[in-house]
C-alpha cells in the first residue's frame, strides 16, 4: 500500500515562512509527477505546485514567486517552500504521487497564516 506523509504545516504570522515535507512509501524516482494542492474552507481543492518527471514544475499564479517546489530522490521526498505567507493561503495541504496510472494522496497538513 502506498503511503504519503505530509508534515511540517503549523501556524505561521503573515510574512513568514514554511517548509512542508511528503514523504513517500516507493520510490518517486520515475513517478510521472508529484504536486502539491490546497483546500481551503468552503473551497474546492487547487493544484499548487507540481514536480513533473525531468524536474519541470508548474505554479498556480497565486503563489509564483514565493513557492517552490522540488524533490530528493535518494529520500522519497518532496518538498514545497513557502516564502512571504498570506492570509489566503490558509488551507489544509495535500501531497500527490502520480505513479503506475493511479494517483495516491496523503492526509494533508494543515498551514495557518494568521497574526
Amino acid at each position: 500500500q502506498v503511503q504519503l506523509v505530509e508534515s511540517g504545516g503549523g501556524l505561521v504570522q503573515p510574512g513568514g515562512s514554511l517548509r512542508l515535507s511528503c514523504a513517500a512509501s516507493i520510490s518517486i524516482f520515475s513517478a510521472y509527477a508529484m504536486g502539491w494542492y490546497r483546500q481551503a474552507p468552503g473551497k474546492q481543492r487547487e493544484l499548487v505546485a507540481s514536480i513533473l518527471s525531468g524536474d519541470r514544475t508548474t505554479y498556480a499564479d497565486s503563489v509564483k514567486g514565493r513557492f517552490t517546489i522540488s524533490r530528493d530522490n535518494a529520500k522519497d521526498t518532496v518538498y514545497l517552500q513557502m516564502n512571504s505567507l498570506k492570509s489566503d493561503d490558509t488551507a489544509i495541504y495535500y501531497c500527490c504521487l502520480t505513479k503506475f496510472g493511479f494517483d495516491y494522496w496523503g492526509r494533508g497538513t494543515q498551514v495557518t497564516v494568521s497574526s
